[in-house]
């Protein structure tokens, strides 16, 4: 269940920018997120995703994202059954890298989404970015295809069932 997760999970808000743009631009995210930059009120509104701080007993130290991949005509994902979701997330605190929060966070995403009866929930990492890729393994998720160019960039599909 997710109350046993030691993480906090709540919609970004208005507030969060600052603490969302001082993480987007730490190298260690700007390496596969890109060039930092400011979330407007109309993206923080948009249904098609849902976008949460990430927190444990010390604080916010995580987003996460998962969006519908029905959202967008051309999206990669756009073929897969009704109610899938593809997710994004990054570990904004430096502190908080290589200590198993990002395979924890993601499972505790997954659990709640498979709960809510999403079907299959897909992930795009950049092919290089191994570290990201071993842990999508980890959590079941299995290459869809090979790597591809889309509008966000190269991506390596990848997808998990329940």
């Amino acid at each position: 269940m997710l109350s046993s997760s030691p993480y906090n999970f709540r919609t970004v808000t208005v507030a969060d920018l600052d603490l969302l743009m001082k993480w987007r631009s730490s190298p260690h995210v700007r390496e596969w997120w890109g060039d930092a930059k400011y979330y407007s009120e109309e993206e923080l509104a948009d249904p098609r995703v849902a976008r949460l701080i990430v927190s444990d007993a010390a604080g916010p130290f995580a987003f996460i994202q998962d969006y519908t991949v029905h959202g967008w005509e051309d999206h990669h994902f756009a073929g897969l059954p009704d109610g899938s979701r593809g997710i994004d997330q990054f570990i904004g605190e430096p502190t908080m890298l290589g200590r198993g929060h990002g395979t924890a966070l993601i499972a505790a995403r997954m659990q709640a989404l498979f709960a809510a009866g999403v079907p299959v929930i897909a992930t795009d990492p950049h092919p290089r970015n191994k570290r990201a890729i071993a842990v999508y393994g980890k959590l079941g998720f299995k290459p869809s295809g090979p790597p591809l160019e889309t509008r966000w960039g190269l991506v390596l599909p990848m997808l998990a069932t329940r």
